[in-house]
């Protein structure tokens, strides 16, 4: 982007944060920023190109030009009563909102909390959204400084404008007087109007993905004249699919490879573009080639040679950047002066590279945006799209996939080949691939929102080593699951091995694996182990229907296979029958007639049939004293006739909404037969048996979010005190001592004493049991007095909070002799009971030990979590995890997810405990770090279940400032 794109943001008070990367309805880009005094130029340049009927609509009179009284009006601001916002596209205004403080009489103020906002947008560029993401970030700005409410009059006749506001969602008052319609709206996020602003999200990055995808035109950009380069590669794979336009009678022949030292210097320029054409239709589909130092005449595979993006005649929808990294700023300048949509970046050497690549990858990207074109890169292996109508391969595979409904996305160009090799050697077609290397601009997140719409795509395959917006991801994941299943492969699962050149928050750096297991859990997505994992559950997936229940019918010719698939079967929690033996001499009648057997029985929601080679004269026979067999050219290696039944029995599992799969050994040409009929063929019962039971979990998962959408729900708790709660927050916040942590490494979380965070908890009818200090017999006897025997005497200092191990407690103290004795024990064993911190605390009902925790991740949002104390959580690390906020049934499934959880309901004969207590109290932690942002952690350990009632008898409350900005401002590009 040129320097004069930007803003001065030397300018004294300029709210840098205020600048964003946007998207438009159609998919293209553009910068929202505050609008200075440098503008001028821009402001009058923008209103000449303003029809005369826009200029009597924005000003309700005549206005041709802007005096110069009106330009310094519309150019300084105050940033906080006056304020101006500009969409901007290669440094020109498009569009300006502006916004007027007033008092309650509507004159100008410096105090009041409402404001008049009008808008201004160039006809050509209305209808593609401009004016509602103007509005959508002049409402946060406005609200940041403290105005809750929008004024505006509009004229009748001006439609397009009261659509805007009355289609933003939020609460408004609406009158009609001289003329004029006045609106009024607080700018307060309703529930409507976060589905308005998360609606036309989705529809711009599906439509962004959607333009990359099916390109009219496509440039590469570095098509060297030397046929090993990556550009050359990148042509040729274009003119697979693309018919290759006559070169000019004028043009020289093809030329010849260039000695080596000279490729290299042409390579290091930007590339070279050539025109040919695919005919769909009677719509051609140009695919040029440029190169910077081509001689005049050059034609490259058949087609001529551009030295220029500039020079091409018509327009060109996609480039792709294959030249060094220092020739990649210019090239991306000349496509946004050719009017270029989209980027496909090859070029490596950026983050991946260090620091100063990571600035040059967002100086690429901001200045691809700013001249209204996407990024797939840098360091990106390509798009691919089999769509008959457009087809495109602008990558480095060198053959289109064949046509299916598989979408992948991969941030890996190895992992990208691997893909696309597994799928070519399954025989599953692809809808639409994606490799998008370090991921700077155009993500994962895109490319769910453009297959949500994609009816081509029936399944999503997902190979990912980070994410840039987790939080975003979930939601989008969460209603594309809701259609269409999710597979993914998650790389990079230990902190602190994020590959290399990924954009991602610092916040994201650390994201926890347990973290990204709720998330996905909570989101639908099935996560795997393996790409071979991956494929087998996808291809269940995409071709058997989903499994109405857990119950497993498993049918062969093998008894041994039968007991590997039953026991698998158990292992990954489906419920089995016992395998039918058909014994190894089954034909294709018996397995037919026992296939039609078990589809049919109510109580079978799948089949597994299991298959080995069939033993027998038909099959094997001895020949000069050796068994014959598969291996044997005259042998085959399967029975026709199993086959046969299979695909019947194939058709009428699909009829009854029943999968079935085949777990086979060494039948190497059954999965063949197979695959015309969607009997999906796995080479081991293992394999065959994750795959059923991913399909399975994730039908579950389907019902139960339908069931949820109609029947979940927040139920309203009494005893919540909101705003009791915030006032203690802020008054903690704003101590000396908190002031100061801000300025610590790790950020401003501070951890609130025992009793404010009793305190705190209570408004939200969280009661802790008291605990009063112990730091001598006299006193220590004196609290149990107090609190009433028995008691508990116990260490609370950090080193020992939590380690009975050590020694640190002691409990069923039921009078003062007991208690004088215990203290005297602690005091000696621990080091002295002011170092220990010993206190008194009256002995909880017996049950289960349990611990509840909250935790906001910066990524994430909140998480709450549970398990049981002790060796199962911190040992075992048997915890379970849900999204804050959580509904009743999300509490009632964590506390039955972990692995403990009999223990809660009458183990061996025990009795069983509350949980109807502990849901409530789950629910009353997860309201709190729902409503008051501020609380970082809430940590409740141990929280003791009894058969009637519970109690908690530690807390810890850790408060942090509220971050910037949220997942709940305005549509913004990410700027990483």
């Amino acid at each position: 982007m040129d320097d004069s794109a930007v803003a001065n943001p030397e300018q004294p008070d300029y709210p840098q944060h205020w600048e964003a990367d946007i998207l438009l309805r159609d998919g293209g880009t553009a910068r929202i920023r505050p609008i200075t005094p440098d503008d001028a130029g821009r402001l009058v340049e923008f209103y000449e190109q303003v029809s005369d009927q826009s200029k009597y609509f924005r000003f309700f009179a005549p206005y041709p030009r802007l005096s110069d009284k009106d330009v310094r009006r519309f150019t300084h601001h105050d940033f906080v009563n006056r304020v101006g916002l500009a969409v901007v596209i290669r440094d020109h205004f498009i569009a300006t909102v502006r916004y007027d403080r007033i008092d309650a009489d509507g004159r100008p103020s410096d105090t009041g909390t409402e404001a008049e906002v009008a808008f201004l947008v160039q006809d050509a560029h209305q209808g593609r959204g401009v004016a509602s993401a103007l509005l959508e970030h002049i409402a946060a700005v406005a609200q940041e400084r403290g105005i809750r409410r929008f004024q505006a009059e509009v004229l009748p006749e001006n439609r397009k404008m009261v659509k805007v506001f009355t289609d933003a969602g939020y609460t408004q008052r609406r009158s009609f007087a001289d003329g004029v319609v006045h609106l009024d709206f607080d700018l307060e996020q309703t529930d409507r109007s976060l589905a308005v602003m998360r609606a036309r999200e989705h529809r711009a990055e599906a439509r962004s993905v959607q333009r990359l995808l099916t390109p009219r035109s496509v440039a590469v950009i570095g098509a060297s004249r030397h046929p090993q380069t990556v550009g050359r590669a990148i042509l040729r794979d274009l003119l697979g699919t693309f018919e290759p336009e006559p070169a000019a009678p004028e043009a020289a022949p093809e030329a010849a490879p260039e000695p080596a030292d000279r490729a290299d210097a042409g390579e290091q320029q930007a590339g070279a573009e050539q025109g040919r054409e695919q005919q769909v239709g009677a719509q051609p589909r140009p695919v040029y080639a440029v190169n910077r130092n081509a001689p005049p005449g050059t034609v490259l595979d058949g087609v001529p040679v551009h030295r220029s993006v500039l020079d091409i005649p018509g327009p060109v929808d996609l480039a792709v950047i294959a030249v060094p990294e220092g020739a990649v700023p210019a090239a991306v300048a000349e496509c946004g002066a050719h009017g270029v949509q989209g980027l496909v970046v090859v070029t490596a050497g950026y983050a991946e590279t260090g620091v100063d690549g990571r600035d040059r990858q967002r100086a690429l990207v901001r200045q691809a945006r700013a001249a209204g074109m996407r990024v797939v890169g840098p360091n990106a292996f390509g798009l691919i799209n089999t769509d008959p109508a457009v087809p495109l391969n602008a990558s480095l595979a060198p053959h289109l996939p064949g046509r299916g409904g598989f979408g992948i996305f991969c941030q890996s160009g190895a992992i990208g080949v691997a893909l696309l090799e597994a799928a070519h050697r399954r025989g599953l077609g692809v809808s639409s691939f994606a490799s998008v290397g370090n991921r700077a601009d155009v993500s994962g997140n895109d490319f769910l929102q453009y297959w949500a719409e994609d009816d081509a795509t029936e399944v999503v395959l997902l190979y990912l080593e980070s994410f840039g917006n987790p939080r975003k991801f979930t939601r989008i994941a969460r209603r594309l699951a809701a259609v269409k299943p999710i597979v993914v492969v998650k790389g990079a699962r230990h902190t602190g091995s994020l590959p290399p050149g990924h954009a991602v928050p610092a916040t994201a750096t650390g994201l926890r694996d347990a973290t990204v297991d709720a998330l996905f859990e909570q989101a639908g997505v099935i996560r795997v182990e393996t790409i071979t994992e991956l494929y087998d559950t996808g291809e269940l997936l995409g071709l058997q229907p989903l499994p109405p229940g857990d119950r497993v019918a498993v049918v062969g010719n093998s008894d041994s296979m039968g007991l590997l698939t039953y026991d698998a079967c158990l292992s990954a929690g489906l419920r089995p029958r016992t395998p039918v033996d058909l014994t190894t001499a089954a034909t294709g009648e018996n397995f037919r007639i026992a296939l039609d057997v078990a589809l049919s029985d109510p109580a079978v929601d799948a089949v597994i049939a299991v298959a080995i080679p069939p033993i027998g004269t038909s099959a094997h026979a001895f020949m000069g004293g050796r068994l014959t067999g598969p291996d044997d050219p005259e042998m085959g290696s399967d029975d026709p006739e199993i086959a046969t039944a299979l695909l019947e029995a194939g058709v009428r599992a699909r009829e009854l909404g029943k999968p079935l799969v085949l777990a086979h050994l060494a039948l190497t040409d059954l999965p063949a037969r197979l695959r015309p009929g969607g009997v999906p063929a796995f080479a081991a019962p293992e394999r065959a048996v994750r795959a059923l039971a991913n399909a399975v979990h994730y039908a579950q998962w389907r019902r139960r979010t339908a069931v949820a959408e109609e029947t979940a729900r927040v139920p309203e708790l009494d005893r919540i005190d909101e705003p009791g709660a915030r006032a203690l927050v802020e008054a903690a916040l704003s101590t000396r001592t908190a002031i100061a942590a801000r300025t610590q490494p790790g950020g401003a979380r501070i951890t609130l004493p025992d009793v404010g965070a009793r305190e705190l908890l209570a408004r939200y009818g969280i009661d802790v049991s008291p605990t009063l200090p112990a730091p001598d017999e006299e006193t220590a006897v004196r609290a149990a007095e107090a609190l009433g025997y028995p008691v508990a005497l116990k260490a609370t200092a950090p080193h020992l909070r939590h380690r009975p191990d050590l020694g640190s407690v002691r409990l069923d103290l039921t009078g003062e002799p007991g208690l004088r004795r215990a203290h005297r024990e602690l005091d000696a064993l621990l080091g002295g009971a002011a170092q220990a911190e010993l206190v008194v605390q009256r002995l909880a009902p017996r049950g289960v030990d349990t611990v509840i925790g909250a935790t906001v991740d910066p990524a994430v949002g909140a998480i709450l979590s549970f398990g049981l104390a002790g060796a199962p959580a911190e040992l075992l690390g048997d915890v379970a995890h849900r999204l804050v906020p959580a509904t009743d049934q999300d509490v009632a499934g964590l506390v039955r997810e972990v692995r403990a959880a009999p223990l809660l309901f009458g183990w061996r004969g025990a009795e069983a405990v509350d949980t109807g207590a502990l849901e409530e109290l789950l629910l009353r932690v997860s309201q709190l770090v729902d409503d008051v942002p501020e609380v970082a952690s809430v940590d409740l350990e141990p929280v003791v279940v009894a058969p009637y009632g519970l109690a908690i008898l530690g807390a810890r409350v850790r408060l942090a400032p509220l971050p910037v900005r949220s997942d709940l401002g305005p549509r913004a590009m990410s700027t990483l």
